[in-house]
């Protein structure tokens, strides 16, 4: 079996959601393909250069990449969510008041906003 890698177009459409995990303040952004499936996702974290910078551009490489080469966001996103480490604890999201990591916060934030349940569609709608 041979893995075919599905890039994103050069100009793409995307969503930046501003987060805060237990003080720790960051930005998601999702690029999506054209048909509004998330494609890349990439993390700005007010730490710059630190570990926890570098780790979390490890994640969303890691992350990117299996969803690029055809691991479905729903498979992605059971993968990431609940991995606990530091930061953990409350965020400034309502729908996730607490996340046991930033990365379980990126892989709960993308399940509520891009897996479509049965009988339903996703919440996130770009206009």
């Amino acid at each position: 079996m041979t893995a075919y890698r599905q890039s994103l177009p050069q100009t793409r459409n995307s969503i930046t959601h501003k987060f805060v995990v237990d003080g720790h303040e960051g930005y998601l952004t999702i690029g999506l393909h054209s048909d509004g499936r998330p494609g890349e996702i990439f993390i700005k974290i007010s730490k710059d250069g630190s570990t926890m910078s570098g780790m979390c551009q490890a994640f969303c490489r890691a992350f990117s990449l299996a969803m690029q080469y055809g691991l479905t966001v729903e498979e992605s996103v059971a993968r990431f969510k609940g991995m606990r480490f530091e930061p953990m604890g409350e965020t400034s999201n309502p729908e996730i008041p607490d996340a046991k990591s930033i990365v379980d916060y990126v892989a709960r934030f993308i399940e509520l906003h891009f897996v479509i349940r049965p009988g339903g569609a996703p919440k996130l709608k770009l206009v």
